[in-house]
C-alpha cells in the first residue's frame, strides 16, 4: 500500500553519519562494522532501495541542526551561523540526490497530486524518484527571520521550533519554559509563509505558547502518547486533544524508547520489552479513543533517527516492513478505509487542506 512517512532524518543521515542512502542495506552495515563513535553503527534501516521496496512514495525529510549555548552539553554548533551552514550543507546534498533521480522535491499541492499520480501508475518503482517535503527539526539555525524567508524560497514547508534541550526559539524534549519573544515572533513569520508548525519536540509550556501563539496548520510529525509512555518527550492527553481540534496529524514514531515505558538505553533490547509494531497500534489506538475517529494519526517513523535496528521495533528489519502494517491494523480491527487514512490519506488530505 502506498505509504508517507511523515519524519525521517536523510540529511543527517548522510551528511553526518556518512552513509550513501544509494547503495545497499547490507553493504551500508558492512561498512560499518568495527566503527563506535555512533552507537547504532551496522544496524542502520533506512536506503532509498528499501524505501522504494516499501512503497513509500513521499517523506518528510529533515534539516537539522542544534545551536548550543556554552554550558550546553548536547552535541551541536558553537553558533547559529554555523548551524545555518550546516542545514546549507545537507540541502546541496537533497539538491545532488534530486539530480541523480533519487529524491523529487514537493512544496505545492498541484506537485503532490502530480506525484502520488506518478507514483501509483503501473509502472515499475524500482528506479522512480521518491517525493520528498523539507521540514526542519529545530529552528536555532535560522540566524534571523530573513533566514526563515530564505529557506522558504529554497523549499522549507515545515518547522519544529525546538528539538532536544533549550533552544533560540523554544524549549524543547527534557526542558522546560515557554518560547518568548523570539519564538513568538518566529511563529507570526511561519504563520505569514504559511509554513506548517510541527509541534513535535515542544516542551510542555513552549506547546501551551505555541498553540496560543499560532494560528496555522499544525502537525505533530513523530509523536507518541505520554499515557503509554510517561515522559515529556510524549504528548498528554490535553495536549493530543488539541491538536485534534486544531486539525493536526500525529504520525507515530518507532524509536523503542518512546514505545514502550522503562527503556535503558544500552541496557534494554527490543525482543525484551516486547517492542514490535503492534505496540505502535496501542499509541494510535489511544489517539483514536481521544478522537473518536481515525482521522488524526499516521506515520512518522523517525527509523535511523540517530538509532538503528538495536531500538526499533524488533519486526522491523528495514523500513520495507512497514508494508507488514496494514495487515496487523487489519487484525486489530481497523477498516479498510481507516488503514488508507493511516497508511497516507489522513497526510494527503493535511495538506490538500494545507496548501490549496
Amino acid at each position: 500500500m502506498f505509504t508517507i512517512d511523515a519524519h525521517l532524518d536523510l540529511s543527517m543521515n548522510a551528511m553526518e553519519w556518512n552513509r550513501d542512502l544509494r547503495r545497499p542495506i547490507v553493504e551500508m552495515r558492512a561498512r560499518e562494522q568495527g566503527m563506535t563513535d555512533k552507537p547504532d553503527r551496522g544496524n542502520n534501516v533506512v536506503n532509498f532501495e528499501e524505501l522504494r521496496k516499501g512503497d513509500i512514495g513521499v517523506v518528510v525529510a529533515t534539516q537539522i541542526a542544534r545551536y548550543v549555548a556554552p554550558g550546553n552539553t548536547l552535541p551541536g554548533w558553537n553558533s547559529p551561523s554555523q548551524a545555518w551552514a550546516q542545514t546549507q550543507a545537507q540541502l546541496a546534498w537533497y539538491r545532488e540526490m534530486e539530480e541523480a533521480g533519487e529524491l523529487k522535491p514537493i512544496t505545492t499541492w498541484s506537485e503532490l497530486e502530480k506525484h502520488v499520480a506518478y507514483w501509483n501508475d503501473n509502472t515499475p518503482k524500482n528506479n522512480k524518484a521518491i517525493g520528498y517535503i523539507r521540514s526542519l527539526e529545530g529552528a536555532d539555525s535560522i540566524v534571523t527571520l530573513k533566514h526563515l524567508e530564505r529557506a522558504y524560497a529554497q523549499g522549507l514547508r515545515a518547522v519544529g521550533p525546538a528539538h532536544y534541550g533549550p533552544g533560540r526559539y523554544a524549549q524543547g524534549t527534557n526542558a522546560t519554559g515557554g518560547m518568548g519573544a523570539a519564538g513568538k515572533a518566529l511563529l507570526k513569520e511561519m504563520e505569514r509563509l504559511n509554513i506548517i508548525l510541527d509541534a513535535t519536540h515542544l516542551c510542555d509550556d513552549s506547546f501551551r505558547e505555541a498553540m496560543d501563539n499560532f494560528n496555522g496548520h499544525v502537525w505533530a510529525s513523530h509523536h507518541n502518547c505520554r499515557a503509554i509512555v510517561d515522559h515529556n518527550r510524549q504528548f498528554s492527553d490535553d495536549q493530543l486533544k488539541e491538536l485534534i481540534a486544531r486539525g493536526a496529524v500525529i504520525g507515530g514514531v518507532m524509536d523503542a524508547w518512546m514505545m514502550v515505558p522503562n527503556w535503558v538505553r544500552g541496557v534494554s533490547t527490543p525482543r525484551g520489552t516486547n517492542c514490535n509494531l503492534e505496540v505502535l497500534i496501542d499509541h494510535m489506538d489511544h489517539i483514536c479513543q481521544l478522537a473518536g475517529n481515525a482521522d488524526h494519526i499516521g506515520i512518522g517513523s523517525d527509523l535511523d533517527g540517530g538509532y538503528g535496528k538495536e531500538q526499533s521495533p524488533y519486526d522491523i528489519e528495514t523500513i520495507a516492513d512497514l508494508q507488514t502494517f496494514p495487515g496487523l491494523l487489519a487484525k486489530r480491527g481497523y477498516s479498510a478505509g481507516d488503514i488508507e487514512k493511516i497508511m497516507h490519506g489522513n497526510w494527503l488530505r493535511f495538506l490538500k487542506r494545507a496548501w490549496s
